[in-house]
């Protein structure tokens, strides 16, 4: 089983997002058994809430459906999690400020394995929730080939069950 952990400022709108296409994309390619997936906020500034409306509807508009509420990063999380993807530079620093820069060798930036390296676009000040979901669905697809490519044994346990 490979855990995977998305996540952005206040997993709200970019990190449950994430969470939300990459489990439709391994279900819809029978690999949903191989991953366990969450999101996670480095911030506590909205602990408890729910997906953010317009993130929800994004999604909803591309048939991705599902429930969530924020939770926020610990030090334990990124031990426990296989990958740590995250959102943008800002979490990235967040998040290896929080590990005491152990673990770089999991944490990535969600778009670097992508062939355009970016940082996902934030629609919580460009409101611009389409752009962000294009981004996360770009990263999210380029990571699971990355798996599919790389790590080819983790996905015996789809095969078996």
């Amino acid at each position: 089983m490979i855990n995977v952990c998305f996540v952005c400022l206040g997993n709200i709108c970019r990190s449950p997002m994430a969470e939300l296409i990459f489990k439709d994309m391994t279900e819809k390619r029978g690999l949903a058994l191989s991953f366990n997936v969450s999101s996670r906020a480095t911030s506590s500034y909205e602990v408890g809430n729910p997906i953010y409306a317009p993130a929800k509807r994004t999604l909803e508009e591309h048939n991705i459906k599902g429930g969530h509420r924020s939770c926020q990063l610990t030090k334990s999380d990124v031990i426990n999690n296989d990958y740590i993807l995250v959102m943008d530079s800002g979490n990235l620093m967040d998040v290896l400020r929080l590990t005491g820069g152990e673990y770089g060798d999991k944490i990535f930036k969600l778009c670097s394995f992508t062939d355009n390296p970016r940082d996902v676009a934030d629609p919580w000040y460009t409101r611009d929730f389409e752009k962000a979901f294009n981004d996360i669905y770009d990263g999210c697809n380029c990571f699971l080939e990355y798996l599919l490519k790389e790590k080819k044994e983790a996905f015996d346990y789809d095969k078996r069950h």
